[in-house]
């Protein structure tokens, strides 16, 4: 009697594994020559940059109301001692590059708000912002 060999079974799946090692290395040679290709060889300081609320920053608060009322943070002063009153603010903080920042009735005149932005860089504030309402909100 005659054997038959049969033949050996066909794998009908593809094995993915050397395709996936292939792909990792390319995802890594990648990863690593990216950044010296998209980069310049010129030697630079970048700035620095903090990314941060401001309603969670140690602040100073200068208020101009209707008819030209001063106030620094919850004092009132008068327009002679506005820059003493802000120096004197600055220099008891900690930090000597505190924002100080204008709060001005939308009705004060504009010539009493820049002479304010003025006494303030005058009193040794480095950061000085000018307080806005967002757009849609009553407050």
């Amino acid at each position: 009697m005659k054997r038959l060999i049969q033949p050996a079974p066909t794998i009908a799946g593809i094995n993915v594994t050397p395709i996936i090692d292939v792909a990792l290395v390319l995802v890594i040679i990648l990863l690593i020559t990216a950044p010296m290709i998209s980069a310049s060889n010129m030697e630079i300081n970048l700035p620095e940059a903090q990314a941060r609320s401001i309603e969670d920053e140690v602040r100073i608060s200068v208020t101009i109301g209707k008819g030209g009322e001063l106030a620094v943070d919850e004092d009132q002063v008068t327009p002679d001692a506005l820059i003493a009153a802000i120096a004197a603010r600055i220099e008891a903080s900690k930090d000597k590059d505190i924002l100080v920042v204008v709060r001005a009735d939308e009705t004060a005149s504009y010539e009493i708000v820049r002479k304010i932005l003025k006494d303030t860089r005058k009193a040794g504030a480095k950061r000085i912002a000018i307080a806005t309402r967002q757009r849609g909100r009553l407050n």
